[in-house]
């Protein structure tokens, strides 16, 4: 069995009806595009786990790979270029030969929702592939949450208290088991045009999880 490819959910998962709707209207308008759920991207041996929330709808969910294809993904993997977490060069597609470096990216919930808006039934739903995922990364010591929806679904996956750990953007959570969780505003266009994230605080985000894995 191919456990790295167990990983993800099946191309016609169908746990989430609502998911599934929008996932069979898509592949109506846009044959060309992946429409299915998207599968993790890195290696599996990675230290780093990078959670955001789903497959955007021009992004992920036509490309096929987390957070390409958008604006999201444009500031994510430019930084992780400067920061030697990625290699080659990003060209919004999956074909374009970009190698992440000790690093991995998932979502919290693997198929493309509505209005880019999961509901807490769909994280729960997916929440098996996400505490599987975690459990195969042998060296796996920390997780950058990008946004509040992947941190509760971190935290859920690793049956901790939402209480205990609150979402603050930059903070580091140590959680009981010894992972490290770092928060992040999400990556989007509306965050970065509204001023609420800008590039340097990104950066300085995925500055702070990978100097984790320097001690």
């Amino acid at each position: 069995m191919n456990v790295v490819a167990e990983l993800c959910p099946g191309r016609d998962c169908p746990h989430c009806p609502r998911l599934v709707a929008f996932r069979q209207e898509n592949r109506t308008r846009h044959p060309d595009w992946h429409n299915a759920p998207v599968p993790s991207f890195g290696p599996i041996e990675a230290a780093l786990l990078i959670v955001g929330l789903a497959p955007g709808l021009r992004g992920a969910n036509a490309t096929g790979r987390p957070f390409t294809g958008d604006w999201a993904g444009d500031l994510l993997y430019a930084t992780l270029l400067t920061k030697g977490a990625a290699r080659g060069s990003y060209g919004e597609h999956a074909a374009d030969g970009l190698e992440l470096v000790d690093c991995r990216i998932t979502n919290a919930v693997r198929c493309v929702p509505p209005g880019n808006r999961p509901t807490p039934a769909e994280a729960k739903a997916c929440r098996g592939f996400l505490i599987d995922e975690m459990a195969a990364m042998p060296r796996l010591r920390v997780v950058l949450a990008i946004g509040g929806f992947a941190h509760d679904a971190v935290l859920a996956a690793r049956g901790c208290r939402r209480s205990a750990f609150p979402f603050v953007h930059g903070q580091r959570h140590d959680l009981p088991d010894g992972l490290t969780m770092v928060d992040s505003y999400h990556c989007s266009r509306l965050n970065t045009n509204t001023g609420r994230l800008t590039e340097a605080m990104f950066d300085a985000v995925v500055t702070a999880s990978l100097a984790v894995l320097q001690h």
